[in-house]
């Protein structure tokens, strides 16, 4: 009977010995959070985005576009342009999608913007956003951090090239084809 009693109680500590009962989990090896972190590479960028440098739309106002108006920015600008802009804006520039006038979204091909609104404005305004239209970059000059950091900060600056660069050009064209339809 003393036998049986001392089997019975050995019998999980044997069972645990084996090797089935180690896991992955506790092995040799560094744990998250664990040890000293090594630094980052040069020149590595945040997973977050590089942060906008100018706190808000009237800092943007005097900034130069650091990026030439070349074929391969305005087509950069145009894609992106499409997939930001375009859904209130309208894909012509004109302020013809369907919600424009729902939430007040400006024709982007008029004069007063074509003429009167400065590149760093534009840039200011794509970055911080408006009374309605929303941020896209990450300012880092805001209290609340409000900025979805979709694109990145030269992406901004294509935007600007094609909005001031290609964006009355394709809206005429648009025009002519339209007309020649009807």
């Amino acid at each position: 009977m003393k036998k049986l009693l001392l089997a019975a109680l050995l019998l999980p500590s044997i069972a645990y010995a084996w090797p089935w009962s180690t896991d992955m989990m506790n092995q040799p090896s560094i744990k998250p959070q664990e040890g000293v972190m090594a630094p980052f590479p040069h020149r590595s960028i945040p997973i977050q985005g590089i942060p906008t440098m100018v706190k808000n739309r009237e800092e943007a106002k005097s900034l130069v576009n650091p990026f030439p108006v070349t074929t391969a920015s305005l087509k950069e600008g145009k894609f992106l342009y499409k997939i930001y802009c375009g859904a209130c804006h309208g894909n012509t520039g004109a302020a013809n999608a369907p919600v424009t006038a729902k939430i007040g979204a400006i024709s982007l091909v008029d004069d007063y913007v074509q003429g009167n609104l400065t590149e760093g404005w534009l840039f200011g305004t794509i970055t911080f956003g408006s009374y309605v239209m929303p941020a896209y970059g990450k300012p880092s000059g805001r209290d609340d951090l409000r900025g979805s950091n979709d694109l990145s900060v030269e992406e901004r600056w294509h935007v600007v090239n094609y909005i001031k660069n290609g964006l009355v050009e394709d809206n005429n064209k648009a025009v002519t084809r339209t007309a020649s339809a009807q």
